[in-house]
């Protein structure tokens, strides 16, 4: 007799774990709920700097932090390092690698972590055999393609305090989608992490954020940050933002 996983039961074995996500909708054997929660749960530690992957590697795995916090980054043509993403706890890691078999950029942990992953030949087996898990994988990526656009529109805002405002609403979201607290976020990267990310200087990521403390809208204590008037934040994410015909009307006047 199968039996339905309930949402309560997942988070009791992986809490906020998006691998958990695969199984959420579908009916399974007890046995294939045992089976894959031994391949989820081969839990390994590492250190702060360590490396996840890196670009070339096979894809071999995907995997998931339950502690800690990851950046991916790669580098331009002129050797410059260009990071792609922050990964919070339990947020799928090694998406990029599924084009192609091989993973195009590289993943470090941002602070002491540990990773649980899924080989992706079990994931394979596990889709075809137990029904909707490819409609949740589709969900988890499509959830990546999100992040991705939302990187592209704050590299596309032109003031630097619309770019950081845009960045701390988008992980009080991802935050808050992971069951943590959408008000009182960790910042696991550095000052210089973030910076790169947004195509700022470290010196203007600092003033911004001393500019936000200083209007009330954030609280900031070394890397927690608190959000003390989101209402005001989310306005920010579009500070002095010209619709693309207002921007072609002032540069004709000028």
């Amino acid at each position: 007799m199968s039996q339905i996983l309930d949402l309560l039961a997942l988070k009791r074995g992986c809490a906020t774990c998006s691998l958990g996500e695969l199984c959420l909708p579908a009916t399974v054997q007890k046995s294939d709920l045992e089976r894959l929660d031994r391949v989820v749960a081969a839990r390994r530690p590492l250190p702060r700097g360590a490396s996840l992957f890196r670009a070339g590697e096979p894809l071999r795995a995907l995997y998931v932090a339950r502690e800690g916090a990851f950046k991916t980054y790669t580098y331009d043509e002129q050797g410059n390092l260009q990071i792609l993403g922050f990964h919070l706890p339990g947020e799928l890691m090694g998406l990029e690698a599924l084009a192609g078999d091989r993973h195009r950029c590289y993943a470090e942990a941002l602070q002491a972590s540990r990773v649980c992953e899924i080989p992706v030949g079990e994931l394979e087996r596990v889709a075809r055999e137990i029904p909707g898990v490819q409609a949740q994988l589709m969900r988890i990526l499509a959830r990546g393609a999100v992040r991705d656009q939302e990187h592209v529109e704050m590299m596309g805002r032109r003031q630097a305090i619309a770019r950081i405002s845009a960045f701390l609403s988008s992980l009080a979201r991802r935050y808050g989608a992971l069951g943590f607290s959408p008000r009182r976020i960790l910042l696991p990267m550095s000052r210089h992490d973030i910076a790169n990310y947004l195509g700022l200087v470290i010196e203007t990521v600092s003033r911004v954020f001393a500019r936000l403390q200083s209007e009330g809208v954030i609280a900031v204590d070394r890397r927690r940050v608190e959000i003390l008037d989101p209402l005001r934040l989310e306005a920010l994410c579009h500070e002095n933002e010209a619709s693309p015909q207002q921007a072609a009307e002032g540069h004709r006047v000028a």
